[in-house]
């Protein structure tokens, strides 16, 4: 029988900042599971973007995009201080009334989706590790219907590569609704949502094109992409006609944004679609509502996940048409390192983070 102790070590962000709001805590309570929950022992935890940005309180408002503000713009649920961590991994090690103390034992996967309805809509979605503590922590107290047993012989590191990056990219492939043989192009192409995107766009049968930065095109042609445009090298329009050979883009899957926007829409074909899910490269950019309304395109945000979209990616890990990219491992305790690295972006795939 495990016993699992009062404190735990854990990073907590105490405000809006700099690398300082993240404070290591090794006397930070261990929760206990409510009722329908579970609580698990965590193994490793990705990184992600949403991380960076909630600690900068970089989301801005509708009104004043520069304002400080978090992840949720209306109905703010981020109290202070707060473990982030989406992409948790670990083993049951108690459970709440009305769950089967069977559970224990299990090895999962968090679905980091905070649904707040019974349907698929994402209308009022939250997550944890923003609406409620993540996995940034030795333990994790989660809804038992989100800890995911996965039939894979990945290793705890890699099963926690997945879950934001991959459900993210596929929920932005589904909107765009991306079919078998159309050819869909990628910015970020590095990164753990592009990186995603690519391989999600080859388990669909659809061809991924890629944009990602210098030094990095061998690494995106192994993951599965058929031709690469270096960023920053020469008229990006022509660039992504030679790679295609000329054949219109289906569609974009954005995760940069900034000043190359315009230039997305002008590479997608007419009645072409437009997806994206993030913008590294700045939020704010310019349109030119002709290229959009002669061309008859679609524009589609998106973020996270539905539960379907959840249950067809764990089939894909399942079926190994999807792998993981381990960009690094770090040890819970050294995580201002962890988030500098991987805000520097000089890795392929995702950083994981793991309890020392």
């Amino acid at each position: 029988m495990t016993v699992v102790p009062k404190t735990m070590a854990a990073v907590q962000l105490v405000g809006h900042g700099g690398l300082d709001k993240l404070v290591y805590n090794g006397s930070t309570p261990v929760p206990i599971p409510d009722a329908g929950e579970v609580l698990i022992k965590v193994t490793a935890c990705g990184m992600n973007n949403t991380d960076v940005w909630v600690r900068q309180g970089a989301y801005g408002t509708e009104d004043d995009p520069s304002a400080v503000s978090t992840w949720r713009r209306k109905g703010n649920t981020l109290t202070f201080p707060r473990i982030q961590g989406t992409d948790a991994v670990g083993h049951i090690v108690a459970v709440g009334a009305g769950i089967d103390a069977k559970r224990i034992g299990e090895r999962v996967m968090v679905d980091f989706s905070i649904y707040n309805r019974k349907d698929d809509s994402l209308a009022d979605i939250d997550y944890m590790g923003h609406g409620r503590d993540g996995g940034y922590a030795q333990y994790m107290a989660l809804p038992a219907e989100n800890a995911h047993v996965v039939d894979t012989d990945l290793t705890d590191i890699e099963l926690a590569t997945f879950c934001c990056a991959y459900l993210t990219g596929e929920r932005m492939l589904e909107r765009a609704r991306l079919s078998a043989g159309e050819l869909v192009l990628v910015t970020g192409a590095s990164g753990g949502v592009g990186s995603a995107i690519i391989q999600l766009a080859r388990a669909r049968g659809a061809i991924p094109i890629a944009i990602a930065g210098p030094g990095k095109e061998q690494a995106v042609l192994d993951i599965g992409a058929e031709s690469v445009v270096t960023r920053g090298d020469g008229d990006l329009v022509e660039a992504v006609d030679r790679a295609s050979a000329g054949r219109p883009i289906d569609v974009v899957a954005d995760l940069v944004a900034g000043s190359m926007f315009n230039d997305l829409l002008k590479i997608l074909r007419p009645e072409g679609r437009y997806t994206t899910a993030g913008a590294i490269g700045g939020p704010v950019v310019q349109l030119d509502l002709r290229t959009m309304y002669l061309k008859q395109l679609e524009l589609h945000g998106s973020s996270q996940g539905t539960r379907t979209d959840f249950r067809r990616l764990v089939r894909y890990i399942e079926d190994k048409k999807i792998r993981p990219l381990v960009g690094g491992v770090y040890p819970l305790s050294d995580f201002h390192r962890a988030q500098t690295d991987f805000m520097a972006k000089n890795f392929i795939g995702k950083l994981v983070v793991v309890p020392d």
